[in-house]
């Protein structure tokens, strides 16, 4: 799929463990895994805006397009 979900990189610059963001955002570790790895079909904006908020980023700081070949 093109779109990718750069959480990875946003918890690494913030310190934060995927356990701790999960319970900031108010989701599962296991909802936000399935995000993080790319494996997820939607988002909702109330969650995107979530973790926007605890990672103090913008959407595009979580979601790239990568078109292939």
């Amino acid at each position: 799929m093109p779109i990718a979900v750069d959480i990875d990189v946003m918890l690494a610059r913030r310190k934060m463990s995927v356990g701790e963001l999960a319970d900031r955002v108010g989701i599962t570790a296991a909802n936000l895994a399935v995000l993080k790895n790319g494996r997820a079909k939607a988002v909702r904006f109330a969650t995107l805006a979530a973790l926007c908020k605890e990672l103090d980023c913008q959407p595009g700081d979580l979601i790239v397009y990568e078109p292939g070949p």
